[in-house]
This record gives C-alpha cells, structure tokens and sequence, in this order.
C-alpha cells in the first residue's frame, strides 16, 4: 500500500511532538516557582517601602494560577477566532514574555535589584502573562491533538500532553537544581539565582514558538472555516487519500453551522466536562505535587529523606503516565478511571490511617506511590482526553474552555485549603480526598459516556441522543 492510501505516520507524529511542547511549558511554568520561591522571598524582604509578608508572599508565589483561570476561561474565544494552532502561537509568546519579564521585572521602569511595592505587583503581572499561557495551552492543545488524530490513537497521543506536563515538571527541577549548584554563594541565590531559574523557561518557549510554523491548522477548523480544500490535504497526509475523503464528509455533516449555542446539546455534557475537571482536582493530586517533601516531613522524614522521596514518586509519575499511553486506547477511558479512582481512594485511606496511628517509614511512601500511580495511570492524562474529545464540534472551543476554567480554580481551591485543613488534622485531610476518589468512580460509572474508538463527529451524534 502507498504512503497516499495509507497516511504518513511521521507526519502525524511531528505533529504531536511539536504540540506537547505547550504541555511542557505548562509544567515547567507552574513548577519553576518551587525552586525560586526562596531567593525571591528574601528578594522581596529587603524592600524598605514596605513589608513582604508570608501572606504577600503566598500570592506571589500562586499568582501564576490566576493567569491560568483566565487562560483557561478566554481558550474557547481564542481557539475560534484565531484558530487552534494561532492560539498556541499567542500561548508561546505570553510564556517567553513571561520568562524575561520574571527574570529582569524592573525593565525601563525601576532600577535594578532594588526591591519596592511596584516591583513586587510587576513581577506578579508577569508571572499572570505566563499563568495566561499556561490556561491557553492547557485547554488549547489536547483539542489541538485531539482534532488532528485519528479515532483509533488519539486516547494514546492526546495522553502524552500528560507525559509532557509531568516530564516538563521533571526538567524544572532538574534545571533549578543546576543553577542553584552553579551559584558560588547562599548570597547569590537572592541576587540572581530565581532570576535564572524564570530566564530558563525563554529557550522551551522560543523553542515553541518557532516550531508551531511548521504545523498545519487542524482539519476541523479549517472545516469550520469553509477551507475544505486545506483540510482534506492535511487529512490525507494523516489518514491516507482515501479514508481522508470519509473523514471529510463526517466531518462536513456535523459542521453545519460555524457557530452554535452553547447548551445546542444541552446542559449535562457541559456539567459531565465540568465535573471531569473538578473531580481532576478534588481528590488532592496537586496538594501532593506540591506540597510532597513538607508532607513526608510532618509524617517524620527527614529533610533529605523527603526530597528523596519526592524523587521516587516523580520517577513513578513518568512511570505509570506511560502505562495510561499505552492502555488508553485498549482498554477505554471509563475503565481506567473507575479504577484509578478506586486506588487512589485505598492510598488515601492508607496515608489517612498512617497518620491517625503516627505510624511512619516506608509504609508511608508506598501508600503514596499507590495514590499516584493510580492518578497518573486514569485522571491524570485521561481526563484531558475526555475533555479534548467528548464535546461535538461545533461547541468544542467554548465548552472546553469552561471545563478548563473550572479545572483552574478547583486546582486553586484545593491547594490553597490544605494548609489550613492540614492544621486541622492531616488524617481527616487525607479522608476527605479519600471520599472524593470514591465519588470520581461512581461519577465516572453513572454519567460518563465510553468514547473508546468514536470519531470526534460521532460526539454529536452521541449527545443529540440524550
């Protein structure tokens, strides 16, 4: 069989690779700040106009969040107006202003290493242009993914965006480690040390930016936009001439109009995304990426146990967010939640009644090795490809963007409560995740639809049946 009937399996995985960039600068973003949050506290502890309290800090340190609600809310605007591979294109610029800006924040208006108020609240706005990135790409490219893949692998490759936020996460730290190494003193990690860490994340960005012109616009935007001689190119370089047609034709019939209402499909496929991405979060993963060695220590570890110990678990997220690559397409989206949901429910219970009983040690890391493969391998990328694909067309962009949005602030909810909750008791704290993991499965068992295999036009049909 020819390369035109059978497609070019080269071109469809470029493709993919130059798309999960904007995955890993969203995990290299949210996590460049845990190396440099130290050495931008003291920083900010020098000003004399006024006083950097932990508070301030607090909101210095999340203020990338905020840019991610608005990036995550204004996706659905951008992916129809300028296109999936536009939007991703604006992304990459917001993250490499974002990197100079953090790194040299007093441009043309303050004087270098002098720390005041307004230096403060600009360094913030930077540091929201990238949250801004980061919202856009989050959103942006699995439905980026998801629209150029066919129906038989896009669990597989919408998934490594997963990877790429996970291994994008690796890299910062291994990065921030580097430079915190290279400093010849403690001194220069306030002087110039965070600086680098925020400089570091230009070349990934650059990187990006670059590459995006070599991709083509997705086959179902092009579509949308009446471009239908564009689209069967793209389809045929992917697919094959001959399927490339069908394809087409699928896709023309459940395109019809540029435009649709955004409840056309009524209002339970909005709630079920909004849920997908609330769940994501409610069951405490973040609260564990960010906040692993101080949950090691309070449970007796030591400082350098702990940091170890994160390292295992990085190790095992890599790990088992291949396993969920592997599987997706396979065995289906639903049976992989459902239980993912169930072993991170037994490794919360575990963690909640180690706590209670002051039991310590190994037992401890296992028990949190159980939670996190358990999300890696099921909510952790799978989420992001039921989101990317349970929409139907014509409301995609706009639908994904709120489920994006909510995804957002329920990561700032959760994180943002745990130290309080935690001071109230780390045990309950633990159930309480516990209790969500188990309501992720019954969520996902009820009223989640299997979409294992379905085409993205098979959506609408799925939907105008409800």
């Amino acid at each position: 069989m020819n390369n035109n009937e059978k497609g070019n399996a080269l071109f469809l995985y470029g493709i993919v690779a130059v798309t999960v960039l904007g995955g890993l600068l969203f995990g290299y973003d949210t996590a460049v700040i845990s190396g440099a949050e130290q050495g931008l506290q003291a920083f900010f502890q020098r000003a004399t106009d006024f006083v950097y309290t932990t508070g301030l800090h607090g909101i210095t340190a999340s203020s990338a969040l905020i840019g991610c609600v608005i990036g995550g809310a204004i996706s659905g605007w951008f992916a129809a107006g300028l296109g999936r591979r536009n939007s991703l294109r604006l992304a990459a610029l917001l993250f490499f202003l974002s990197a100079l800006g953090s790194w040299y924040p007093e441009f043309l208006f303050f004087d270098y290493g002098h720390p005041t108020e307004g230096l403060l609240w600009t360094f913030n706005a930077y540091r929201v242009i990238g949250g801004i990135g980061v919202g856009l790409a989050s959103a942006i490219c699995p439905m980026y993914i998801a629209e150029i893949s066919p129906a038989n692998l896009r669990g597989r490759l919408v998934s490594c965006n997963q990877f790429a936020i996970i291994f994008g996460m690796l890299v910062v730290y291994f990065v921030n480690y580097m430079i915190r190494e290279s400093l010849p003193n403690a001194g220069a990690m306030v002087t110039e040390g965070w600086r680098l860490m925020f400089l570091s994340e230009a070349y990934p960005a650059a990187a990006f930016g670059l590459l995006l012109f070599l991709v083509p616009k997705t086959p179902r935007y092009l579509v949308m936009c009446d471009n239908h001689e564009a689209a069967v190119k793209v389809l045929e370089r992917i697919n094959g001439k001959t399927k490339a047609i069908t394809i087409l034709e699928e896709i023309k019939s459940t395109v019809k109009e540029k435009k649709e209402k955004l409840l056309t499909y009524g209002i339970g496929v909005i709630i079920i995304g909004i849920l997908l991405s609330v769940f994501q979060q409610a069951v405490g993963i973040n609260v564990v990426l960010y906040y692993a060695p101080r949950i090691f220590e309070n449970m007796g570890a030591s400082s350098d146990a702990s940091m170890m110990q994160t390292v295992v678990m990085g190790i095992v997220n890599i790990l088992f967010t291949l396993v969920a690559i592997l599987t997706v397409d396979k065995w289906g989206r639903k049976p992989l939640l459902i239980v993912g949901s169930i072993g991170m429910m037994v490794g919360m219970t575990a963690l909640s009644y180690l706590s209670f009983s002051n039991n310590i040690g190994i037992t401890a890391l296992i028990a949190m090795i159980v939670y996190t493969a358990s999300f890696m391998m099921s909510w952790g990328p799978i989420c992001w490809v039921l989101i990317s694909e349970i929409f139907p067309n014509t409301i995609r962009g706009k639908a994904v963007a709120i489920a994006v949005a909510a995804q957002w602030i329920a990561n700032f909810a959760v994180s943002s409560t745990f130290p309080s909750l935690s001071a109230w008791s780390i045990g309950g704290t633990y159930i309480i995740y516990a209790v969500f993991s188990l309501l992720s499965a019954i969520f996902v068992w009820k009223w989640v639809p299997e979409t294992k295999g379905k085409t993205l036009e098979d959506m609408t049909n799925l939907w105008k049946k409800k």
